[in-house]
């Protein structure tokens, strides 16, 4: 994957990814279906930050990927407005796009360091894990809309 295709999938992970919640108000915010589920504003923060969580443990972070998750899940718990959370998730894109297109082709493609992330996978492969990641997201936010009684935007065009 070069960088050209780098760029492509997230620019067009980022356009698919802006349609699905754009139905949504503020006033659905902190909406979600169970008690147990992130509410809407919380799952566009926790995109965002897997964005840079993958980004970060494959390029930047000299120790690879952190996993204190508790803390992870506690900054995602401070987004309390969509707002926020679309400003959060436009950072985590531009941040990518400017940290990937630092990498030379040999970075992209040297591999991670073994252990439970994605061990021994190209570190490039980190783009592909966050477009399917946002892809999931994206669907429950198209699913929540529809809940809270709106039409969420067809995704692709």
């Amino acid at each position: 994957m070069d960088h050209a295709d780098i760029q492509r999938l997230l620019d067009e992970s980022q356009l698919f990814l802006d349609r699905s919640p754009a139905a949504l108000t503020e006033a659905d915010s902190g909406f979600a279906p169970t008690p147990d589920t992130m509410p809407a504003v919380q799952i566009l923060a926790h995109i965002a930050q897997a964005i840079d969580w993958l980004v970060d443990g494959a390029f930047v972070r000299e120790d690879g990927f952190c996993t204190a998750f508790e803390a992870h899940m506690a900054l995602v718990r401070t987004c309390a407005s969509l707002d926020d959370a679309r400003e959060r998730v436009k950072a985590a894109y531009d941040g990518a796009r400017a940290t990937l297109r630092e990498q030379s082709s040999e970075r992209l493609a040297s591999p991670l360091p073994e252990g439970p992330i994605m061990g021994g996978e190209p570190r490039v492969h980190v783009v592909e894990a966050s477009v399917d990641h946002t892809a999931h997201h994206r669907g429950a936010l198209g699913v929540y809309a529809r809940l809270c009684g709106r039409a969420p935007a067809m995704p692709y065009a």
